[in-house]
């Protein structure tokens, strides 16, 4: 495992209550990132993974909907807080940066790519292809900007060591055409802020 995943990992094993404790109830504060989860559960077809599930907060909306949805996430303990506080839903631990392993229907990225850094981006996107079915629909929300910060202290006041990569929609459109995505949609959340709709050809 590289340095970044492992302290991407650690971090997030160190924060996952504190985490979990900030994101309860969060969704209900935002009716523009609910509208788009909804968009996504009634567009997709067949079982969908969320890669990077943290403590299971999304994959609980999407299994609300009536998605046949399992969560994946590198922390361990993030896992293990979403099973515990979602026992009716699957929860697996591993990494984007590696096959997933499954064939969905659906992909759902929230703010979960925002930590893999640019040169392994089309790695990951390729896994995300090959583990779609035949017009599978991939969902990304992520963060954007121009910029990398390192989170050094998170939710808690816990220490942890994480990149997060900003990035522009016009960039990450780049990335998945070239992965073999068609981009359907492109919504903007404020200044900083972006959801994208993609489908595997």
């Amino acid at each position: 495992m590289s340095d970044w995943l492992a302290d991407t990992r650690d971090s997030y094993d160190t924060v996952a209550v504190s985490y979990a404790d900030y994101t309860r109830g969060l969704l209900a504060e935002l009716p523009y990132v609910r509208a788009a989860l909804r968009l996504f559960a009634e567009q997709v077809r067949g079982p969908v993974a969320d890669v990077g599930c943290g403590p299971g907060e999304v994959a609980a909306l999407l299994h609300g909907l009536g998605v046949d949805v399992t969560g994946i996430d590198l922390s361990p303990a993030m896992i293990e807080l979403a099973r515990r506080n979602h026992p009716g839903i699957r929860f697996e631990v591993g990494s984007m940066t590696e096959p997933l392993g499954v064939k969905v229907a659906g992909i759902l990225a929230w703010w979960s790519l925002i930590h893999i850094p640019d040169d392994e981006v089309p790695v990951v996107l390729g896994h995300f292809h090959e583990a779609l079915q035949p017009d599978g629909l991939l969902v990304l929300g992520f963060h954007v900007g121009d910029r990398t910060n390192l989170k050094t202290q998170g939710y808690g006041g816990h220490p942890m060591r994480v990149h997060v990569h900003l990035r522009r929609p016009e960039r990450v459109v780049e990335w998945l055409r070239s992965a073999g995505f068609a981009v359907e949609a492109q919504w903007l959340l404020g200044t900083d802020g972006a959801v994208i709709f993609a489908r595997r050809g």
